[in-house]
């Protein structure tokens, strides 16, 4: 039985998956800022526009909350969970420490299988600029880094790192929009393949400072567009990576 039903030209989704279509949903609403962080998000609302009852809408919301990616307020009602910027210095400093772990790793134990998986991945993610889908180009960065950390054999550092690349998504999305307007930089494909070429030659010390560079440019990008666009009186620091 297919999945999903065609109703009145919209993808549906086939009795019981109800909450798999809600969460899918608002979850790329949410990762691609279609909704904005600190939206309210009531279950009766949701339950209307998905045309389902609340309980498919409740269930969704519980795993997003357990995603991150919502927040239950004392009063019970449900947000988009905030960007915390205050935290970013701490977020990117375990970035980058998984980030160096798993691509060292990697130029280390690569095998020509990994380096095929990879080199697909990096792939993926061009065509996705070319595109200029941000949802698309998170997600495929995302693969990208996963399968460099899959190639690393470390699953206990990879189930970190996925879970670190998750959160950090919307954060990415921002990212994308300093480098679109500003044209500073590039949209990470050199980088991509200057980590490739590191695995490939198994120089672990070199893999190991790309990785590093890596996580330095999408952190000083977010924290220049954050202070030209959002934080009036607030300071956001660099810290020393």
């Amino acid at each position: 039985m297919r999945d999903e039903i065609e109703i009145e030209g919209e993808a549906r989704p086939a009795k019981g998956a109800g909450w798999k279509w809600v969460y899918d949903t608002l979850r790329n609403d949410i990762l691609s800022l279609a909704l904005p962080p600190g939206d309210l998000l009531d279950e009766t609302s949701l339950a209307e526009r998905f045309g389902l009852s609340r309980s498919p809408v409740r269930e969704a919301l519980i795993r997003l909350s357990n995603d991150a990616l919502v927040v239950t307020l004392p009063n019970r009602s449900t947000i988009v969970a905030p960007i915390d910027v205050v935290s970013f210095p701490k977020y990117v400093e375990a970035l980058d420490i998984l980030q160096r772990m798993n691509t060292r790793l990697a130029a280390e134990l690569r095998t020509p299988a990994d380096l095929k998986a990879i080199g697909k991945r990096q792939k993926d993610f061009e065509a996705a600029v070319r595109k200029g889908n941000h949802l698309a180009m998170s997600e495929a960065n995302k693969q990208f880094h996963m399968a460099i950390a899959r190639a690393g054999r470390n699953s206990y550092l990879a189930s970190f790192y996925d879970r670190l690349l998750d959160q950090g998504r919307r954060i990415l999305h921002l990212h994308f929009e300093y480098l679109e307007r500003t044209h500073d930089g590039y949209l990470l494909t050199d980088e991509h393949d200057q980590m490739i070429e590191a695995i490939r030659d198994q120089d672990v010390e070199r893999a190991d400072a790309l990785a590093h560079a890596h996580t330095r440019q999408f952190r000083d990008n977010f924290i220049n567009f954050m202070t030209e666009n959002y934080s009036k009186g607030v300071t956001l620091t660099q810290n020393a990576l």
